[in-house]
């Protein structure tokens, strides 16, 4: 039986330590192995090392230890998401990796699921599911290269063969996935959907999982203060990924 190939897994943080500690816990509960974690800080305030030192209830240890989960930690000035997924991938050993956002907590099975169809299917490059955001059901759908260009359902906590990404666009303060997965069909790399509701992200009011109804895009809506700079902000880098996709009409 061919062994288990390793998975990075890939934890961009900014404050939110408490989330941190309930991914951790659900990492430490899955039922793939091997398994190594890499946090990266992007420039939080102090105190992240008691909440990782948490993991060791779990078996996750930034030392040496049978059959523990090694943890790496990695600090960076601020610099936002994209740039500290891409530390984190310079350290990565792993022949797959997943970005797992600290406010996410996958089922157990979550990654032997994911793991398998890789292995089975040697021309997928990336595999991801369903997921809940809250208590809303985020539904994903089957591969089709035409409608990623219209609109992404490819959420960030995907795993993927290391030796196909490209890397994060780090000038991008939105859209980093959908500009991912759009860079990836551009090289002819195609992925798998597993119909499931894998895991669920937290709602934050600020940081990566932050998020607008669909009725705060719309007028009269937008102009409210509060929403009205994060709907600009969308729909600028929106255009900004259009436009360097060729997607724009230009």
């Amino acid at each position: 039986m061919q062994a288990k190939r390793l998975i990075s897994v890939i934890i961009p943080v900014y404050n939110h330590f408490e989330e941190l500690t309930f991914a951790l816990q659900s990492l430490a509960e899955q039922e793939y192995r091997p398994l190594e974690i890499i946090v990266v800080d992007d420039g939080s305030e102090n105190g992240i090392e008691k909440y990782i030192q948490q993991g060791e209830l779990w078996g996750i240890t930034m030392e040496s230890q049978h059959n523990s989960i090694p943890l790496t930690l990695l600090k960076q000035k601020n610099s936002g998401a994209a740039a500290a997924r891409n530390q984190g991938f310079q350290k990565a050993k792993g022949e797959y990796i997943i970005f797992w956002d600290a406010d996410i907590v996958g089922k157990p099975n979550m990654l032997v699921d994911m793991a398998q169809l890789l292995d089975e299917h040697l021309d997928m490059s990336f595999v991801y599911s369903n997921f809940y955001f809250g208590n809303k059901k985020m539904p994903a759908q089957a591969f089709d290269k035409d409608i990623l260009k219209e609109r992404n359902y490819i959420a960030i906590a995907t795993l993927l063969r290391k030796k196909d990404f490209p890397g994060f666009d780090e000038s991008l303060k939105r859209f980093q996935d959908w500009d991912l997965w759009l860079t990836l069909c551009e090289s002819g790399k195609k992925g798998i959907w597993i119909d499931a509701y894998l895991y669920r992200a937290f709602v934050r009011k600020k940081g990566i999982s932050s998020w607008l109804p669909r009725f705060s895009y719309r007028k009269p809506f937008c102009y409210l203060p509060g929403i009205r700079k994060r709907v600009q902000e969308y729909t600028y880098f929106k255009q900004k990924i259009l436009s360097k996709h060729g997607l724009d009409g230009a």
